[in-house]
């Protein structure tokens, strides 16, 4: 049976993202997807769905929708004000709104239906990648969005035990990039042993950070090389970019070392005027 929400409000941002759209860089399409994989592979566990399922992304809350037909219903990631509960799966029935406001930390909220939401994929995946202008465009006022039909029995969980986005400083480990060498190395020593804060010009492409510029020791110019989700690349300005799910597959400017896969999720939630903090761990 198809169901449907109506969208009545978006907040600064709402799109569709799915598992994205993985092996495909060789032909210049990035993989792009759920910016915070932890959140969004929840929010499908708890509603029975696959773990590709489409769902939405908001950014820094503001998303309104009113049920078309009883729809169950979660929410992860930024935990949004509001009476709805959070990691915690419910039905929102039929003429009944669901209200997201504000996160109190964190950016990005992820909202799960059972079923999954099913506009038309492009190339095999219905992620909106803002960067490649590829997928589905933004979600709108008015949009009406359809769900699919579920694939595995409701998991029957009340409500998941997972701990809100970090507040404050926010620690992750970096291991050192395939140009490291072309810094010095008090540069290395800046990045790994200072803070270094996100600004207002971040988004689904990447976190752009502004701290003490990075010294390098060269300075010609750098064939494009591909470039990998958690990648932090050196522009000329000294300042890194920390790149994220919609990133470029290649790039010209010194990748200085890469965020852990694991902790990238984490600074997918970070949002400006928080302070990254980079530690050197061992491969």
């Amino acid at each position: 049976m198809t169901r449907s929400v109506t969208v009545l409000a978006t907040g600064a941002l709402t799109t569709v993202q799915d598992a994205g759209r993985p092996g495909q860089a060789a032909l210049g399409i990035g993989r792009s997807g759920a910016c915070d994989r932890t959140s969004y592979r929840l929010a499908n566990r708890l509603v029975g769905n696959a773990p590709d399922a489409a769902v939405l992304e908001v950014t820094f809350g503001g998303l309104q929708l009113r049920a078309d037909d009883d729809v169950a219903i979660v929410t992860t990631g930024a935990r949004c004000q509001g009476s709805w509960p959070h990691n915690a799966p419910s039905t929102l029935r039929s003429g009944e709104e669901l209200r997201l406001g504000t996160p109190a930390s964190g950016l990005r909220t992820y909202v799960a239906v059972r079923g999954g939401f099913v506009p038309k994929p492009v190339l095999g995946s219905r992620s909106t990648d803002v960067l490649a202008g590829l997928g589905p465009a933004p979600v709108s006022t008015g949009d009406v969005l359809t769900t699919g039909e579920p694939e595995f029995p409701a998991p029957g969980i009340d409500v998941a035990p997972v701990a809100d986005p970090e507040e404050g400083d926010v620690l992750v480990l970096v291991v050192p990039g395939p140009r490291r060498d072309w810094f010095t190395d008090e540069a290395w020593a800046s990045l790994v042993g200072r803070a270094y804060e996100v600004t207002s010009d971040s988004n689904r492409v990447g976190l752009r950070l502004d701290g003490e510029p990075l010294e390098r020791v060269r300075t010609d110019e750098l064939p494009s090389e591909g470039m990998v989700r958690g990648a932090l690349q050196v522009p000329p300005s000294g300042k890194p970019v920390l790149f994220l799910a919609d990133h470029p597959v290649t790039g010209g400017y010194p990748v200085i070392a890469y965020v852990v896969d694991h902790d990238v999720d984490r600074c997918a939630q970070l949002r400006p005027g928080q302070c990254l903090l980079l530690r050197e761990t061992a491969v």
